[in-house]
């Protein structure tokens, strides 16, 4: 049945493209975006706040997430560029009293580490911060950017790893299907979890889609659309 639901139990949730209940272990990995998905901020624009670049950064930011910039790597090479000069000690103020995991977040991943699901943080953000959530939240991989230090300072620059480019939409998409190759499972066992344009890939390719407090276009093509309440209302879906 692939008629959209938005009934009293799915107060401020829509579902369609599927009947609930789901078997939660009928899945094996859970991939979730970073910034305003599984963190209540965007760290890109806090970390240019203490350039006072703020509302510059986070302008080209919104419209990334919106899909009104179609080269995303581009649009993070601009907002790096403005974060020259921003030192190590501003990002760690940002990580120690910015940054804090969505309602739900916990929870959701505790759920699905409890039937032996693996979870991947896949993010346009960087490594500084998806090291911390990932050791908060026992998370078993992660794939982002590094931001290029010298002196204790921001270079304006990206450094690019062994392992890829930029990690905009198409690598997302790539590192969730690697991982279930490495995981030897097919891509309808994974649910990819986001808020925008940039995931839309990997949401595309799972057999899960979920947005959580997303933009229109992201809302529209999710299977699971959460608009009201934390991430573990996806739980709800599940037996």
């Amino acid at each position: 049945m692939s008629n959209e639901r938005s009934t009293p139990m799915f107060q401020g949730m829509t579902v369609k493209g599927f009947t609930p209940p789901l078997k939660l272990s009928s899945f094996k990995l859970i991939a979730f975006d970073m910034d305003s998905t599984l963190i209540n901020i965007e760290c890109v624009d806090e970390i240019a706040d203490a350039a006072g670049r703020k509302a510059e950064v986070a302008a080209i930011t919104e419209a990334a997430m919106r899909g009104e910039i179609t080269d995303y790597k581009d649009s993070l090479r601009k907002r790096v560029a403005l974060l020259k000069g921003v030192t190590v000690a501003h990002m760690t103020e940002v990580l120690n009293h910015r940054l804090q995991l969505n309602p739900g977040a916990e929870t959701l991943v505790k759920a699905c580490q409890g039937v032996g699901m693996k979870v991947l943080l896949v993010s346009g953000g960087f490594t500084f911060f998806t090291d911390a959530v990932r050791d908060r939240l026992g998370i078993d991989w992660t794939r982002s950017n590094v931001l290029e230090v010298v002196n204790g300072e921001l270079t304006g620059l990206m450094v690019n790893q062994d392992w890829g480019d930029i990690c905009d939409g198409e690598e997302k998409r790539k590192t969730l299907l690697q991982t279930c190759q490495l995981m030897g499972i097919q891509p309808a066992q994974a649910i990819a979890m986001g808020d925008g344009a940039n995931d839309l890939p990997m949401m595309g390719v799972a057999g899960l889609s979920v947005a959580y407090h997303a933009k229109p276009k992201v809302r529209e093509q999710a299977m699971v659309a959460i608009e009201e309440g934390g991430l573990d209302r996806l739980l709800e879906v599940f037996e």
